[in-house]
């Protein structure tokens, strides 16, 4: 009934839904309470997201064949996942719960009129809910390979979770291709201007003196600026370690001197336990002594020595037996309680592992899905790379050709700056040569050579004169030279003699006589 008010119309204003009906038998059914409203909640359930509710809930039944306990409970069990609270004036539930068996007017309409207000929230909660509705499994249920599963189980759901808040945020987000390239674009202009910028820098740089060991001295500045932050920053935290040692070592003080007062109170009440220990041994001993003595006067020498054997072996074969009656009850109870155990896990096991073949599907077609996203993404992912890489490619090229040309046109610049020159000077001279002006003709470039080649013919001649008279005075020069330097061997040799004459004197008597020299000593 309730896809035909779907299709009929609804019209919602604000905050109240008004229902369209078209028919009077339609309405009057609405508002007398019958359980066919149930049918409009549960079709309203399946329309909010192409039946995944009804699979999740597993309502494909027909209302009228169902138990009234098991219909409340689905429809609870639907009403539970899409959070829907009872209004005030419902707040018993199984008053609430008898209202939606019977499709009482006071339940359904509250539910209806919070159902329509909220289709679009309700819709994406209802998807969510086939995958992050847990299935609860007891403790007793979970064997090793059941544990592996639903910890998988958990995980996929982890995973789904995190895949559809990235999928939100992408939707959310609204970024595009041409957002992607817009900003690209943009960030190559403004690293473009950067360096402009820089180059400009460092042409007002050069002009500076000493420019280059100014940049040195700064970049040692900032280097070592770096090196402070980090050694205030090791500072900081050496000071923190420091702390942190310090209360560690007070905290460990306290322990060890607790610990030390405890180990003297144990050690003192050690030597009383064991001085009580050796007072008893000696009492025991003495008793047995006389005992003994006793025995021994009766004639009964070794009687309590049986004794005591005969009680405690009777004791320990009562314990034996007791053991054996209470071992055999137990492994009885047991072999019942794992019998019964296994046929309960067997009859409980069975739907959860028949819930759990299409949820293994689904998790194969997620991850066949998501395998999907990902490569998807990673083609959009290269392309995009493989675009910026050409991007960065063309602007090398552009940049390279764009410092040839302004290389190519700062020399001409001084090619032409060169031959204006040049030009200008070849005016000046050509001004000055016809100039009849005798003064301005002496600044003629031609002039000024004609001068300095006159003066370097006159030097050239006094230099050859001056050649001539050195040649001519050069063999009788060096005839002099060599007279003199053989006027100062000989001034040698007579020097040397006569430091040997002065030496010979020294040692004896030189006689010269005759012709003769004569030695005495």
């Amino acid at each position: 009934m309730y896809g035909t008010w779907q299709q009929r119309g609804i019209q919602r204003d604000g905050a109240h839904a008004t229902l369209l009906l078209e028919d009077k038998e339609e309405a009057e059914t609405f508002h007398t309470g019958r359980p066919d409203l149930l049918f409009g909640f549960l079709d309203f359930g399946q329309s909010l997201q192409g039946n995944h509710l009804e699979q999740t809930c597993k309502h494909s039944v027909d209302i009228r064949e169902e138990m009234p306990d098991q219909t409340a409970k689905r429809m609870l069990n639907i009403l539970g996942i899409l959070k829907y609270k009872p209004p005030g004036n419902t707040g018993d539930m199984s008053v609430f719960r008898q209202g939606l068996v019977i499709g009482s007017k006071p339940v359904i309409h509250p539910l209806l009129y919070w159902l329509l207000q909220r289709t679009s929230e309700l819709k994406k909660r209802a998807y969510l809910s086939r995958f992050l509705v847990r299935l609860e499994i007891p403790e007793e249920f979970l064997q090793e390979d059941v544990i592996e599963t639903y910890n998988q189980y958990e995980e996929l759901m982890e995973n789904f979770k995190v895949i559809h808040k990235e999928c939100e945020q992408l939707k959310s987000s609204g970024f595009s291709t041409a957002e992607i390239r817009r900003d690209i674009s943009a960030m190559e202009e403004e690293k473009d201007q950067l360096i402009k910028r820089v180059e400009r820098l460092k042409k007002r740089v050069e002009t500076v003196q000493n420019h280059q060991r100014m940049l040195e001295i700064a970049r040692q500045l900032r280097v070592e600026k770096e090196r402070e932050e980090s050694l205030a920053q090791q500072k900081q935290e050496q000071k923190n370690q420091f702390k942190h040692y310090v209360s560690k070592l007070r905290f460990k003080t306290t322990q060890y001197k607790k610990k030390r007062q405890e180990l003297s109170e144990l050690t003192v009440e050690y030597g009383i336990l064991q001085r009580t220990e050796e007072i008893l041994k000696q009492q025991h001993d003495n008793t047995q002594q006389q005992l003994q003595i006793i025995e021994q006067k009766k004639g009964i020498l070794g009687y309590s020595d049986t004794q005591e054997e005969l009680e405690r072996v009777s004791a320990l074969k009562s314990e034996v037996d007791e053991m054996k009656g209470k071992t055999l009850d137990d492994m009885s109870e047991m072999v019942k309680k794992l019998n019964s155990k296994i046929a309960d896990k067997k009859s409980a096991l069975a739907p959860v592992i028949k819930e759990l073949r299409p949820l293994r599907q689904r998790c194969q077609e997620l991850t066949q899905e998501h395998d999907e996203n990902k490569t998807q993404y990673d083609g959009c992912a290269a392309g995009l790379e493989s675009n910026r890489s050409k991007l960065e490619q063309d602007v090398r090229a552009l940049r390279e050709e764009c410092s040839q040309a302004e290389s190519q046109y700062h020399y001409i610049n001084l090619m032409k700056t060169s031959v204006e020159t040049q030009i200008q000077r070849a005016a000046d001279e050509m001004k000055a040569y016809v100039s009849p002006d005798s003064q301005e003709r002496r600044k003629a470039i031609r002039e000024q050579y004609s001068r300095h080649i006159l003066e370097q013919e006159n030097l050239g001649k006094t230099l050859k004169e001056k050649q001539k008279l050195v040649k001519e005075s050069h063999a009788p020069n060096m005839k002099q030279v060599k007279m003199w330097k053989d006027i100062e061997k000989l001034m040698d040799c007579k020097k040397l003699c006569f430091q040997k004459q002065q030496n010979q004197t020294s040692i004896g008597q030189v006689i010269q006589g005759g012709g003769e020299d004569l030695l005495i000593l």
